[in-house]
């Protein structure tokens, strides 16, 4: 097994996995993914931050459920590098 890589939160905002209402989530468990591959977006003061993963790999769980409201330092993906 690889090594398990977090993604969390850099500050606080409302999580999104989609780019817009009508489009597909960036991505989805068991998706490969790419270093500095964007994963999903968080709106902090009407700015929307990309949230990119630290390394590539395969997701292995979404914690974050989207449209809802993360604290800094919360656990969003877990990425299996």
């Amino acid at each position: 097994m690889g090594k398990r890589v977090e993604v969390r939160a850099k500050m606080s905002g409302v999580f999104y996995r989609k780019p817009a209402p009508d489009q597909p989530p960036y991505v989805e468990v068991g998706d490969e993914v790419k270093k500095k591959q964007v994963l999903g977006l968080l709106e902090t003061m009407k700015v929307f931050q990309k949230i990119k993963s630290p390394a590539a790999g395969k997701i292995v769980e979404i914690v974050a459920e989207s449209e809802t409201p993360l604290s800094d330092d919360d656990l969003i993906f877990v990425i299996e590098a």
